[in-house]
């Protein structure tokens, strides 16, 4: 079982992660690839990563000699140079311990690793450089796929709180868990039990695409949690045919309405301005406004004879 405790600070401290985090993303699908379990979904995902892995990746497999990566990776940052400057920015004597930890009882560390230990600029270099080829191989691919698997969820999650408030929205996070006297207590998703105290640190929600296990838990000293939650299609992510970014979204509104949406990104616009956009005709641009504001992802305001259109915060956030 896993609790989590909030003070009444934390509760004004949650959020929800507003975009993937490229090395946390990275991370839970390595910690996938090493995974034993659905190997009937997941077995030829791994045989084609493995295989596609270039060398250079080599050196991220020391980091988890017993299937257990040490806790400094657990970075968030909405790009990855972002990512690897808040990894590099580590403090000295966490990564020491983690170190020593995932290496306890085992056989001495590879010469790179040792060099990590004592802080080495070299051995940096070479993890970030692992990192960046294991990026290129299992992430980059299907970037465009997570972003817009993310877009869902965190507009899922605001609408849950805006209709059912913050503790209904975490228990449906996490389907069989609750949240009662300030503790979320989740059956089974440890194998021993484990308690995570916020102590007003705040917590972070961040879904991830690839990690099917139970939650990973990032408890840096110093900053908020962070709950990486499994969510998306429960599969494989496959990188799209050739679709570009947003193709998702397109595919459910429809390829008109969703760049209407688009259209809207440098302020209103009137129904005649979009139908030259779009290159349809006004009624027909006035039949897709009004679709898109009775699904609350736009507002129309008339002014004498104009009448100006303008997305919501809800259809900004699903094409942001």
């Amino acid at each position: 079982m896993l609790r989590v405790h909030f003070t009444a600070e934390d509760f004004a401290r949650v959020r929800f992660a507003p975009r993937p985090s490229p090395v946390a993303e990275l991370h839970a699908a390595l910690t996938m690839l090493g995974a034993p379990h659905e190997e009937l979904l997941f077995g030829r995902w791994r045989g084609r990563l493995l295989r596609a892995l270039p060398g250079a990746a080599g050196p991220l497999a020391d980091l988890v000699p017993g299937g257990s990566p040490p806790s400094f990776l657990d970075v968030l940052g909405e790009t990855r140079e972002e990512g690897f400057a808040l990894l590099r920015e580590t403090r000295p004597e966490l990564v020491r311990s983690e170190l020593e930890r995932v290496y306890a009882g085992r056989a001495a560390a590879p010469p790179w690793l040792r060099g990590l230990h004592e802080g080495d600029a070299g051995a940096w270099r070479v993890l970030e450089r692992a990192q960046r080829a294991a990026y290129e191989t299992v992430l980059a691919p299907v970037w465009p796929l997570v972003q817009d698997l993310h877009r869902a969820e965190f507009t899922r999650h605001a609408l849950a709180v805006a209709e059912r408030g913050l503790g209904a929205a975490l228990a449906e996070r996490v389907p069989g868990s609750r949240l009662r006297d300030g503790v979320w207590e989740w059956p089974g998703a440890t194998a021993v039990r484990r308690e995570v105290r916020l102590g007003g640190r705040g917590l972070v929600l961040l879904p991830t695409f690839h990690w099917r296990g139970g939650p990973l838990v990032q408890d840096p000293p110093g900053r908020p949690v962070v709950l990486a939650l499994p969510a998306g299609r429960g599969l494989p992510l496959a990188a799209p045919d050739g679709a570009p970014p947003g193709e998702a979204l397109a595919g459910v509104l429809g390829r008109t309405r969703a760049a209407l949406l688009h259209a809207l990104s440098d302020g209103p616009r009137t129904t005649t301005d979009l139908a030259r956009r779009l290159g349809v005709s006004n009624a027909t641009a006035s039949s897709h406004t009004q679709a898109l504001r009775t699904a609350g992802l736009l507002t129309t305001t008339r002014t004498g004879r104009s009448v100006h259109h303008e997305r919501t915060p809800l259809g900004t956030l699903l094409i942001s």
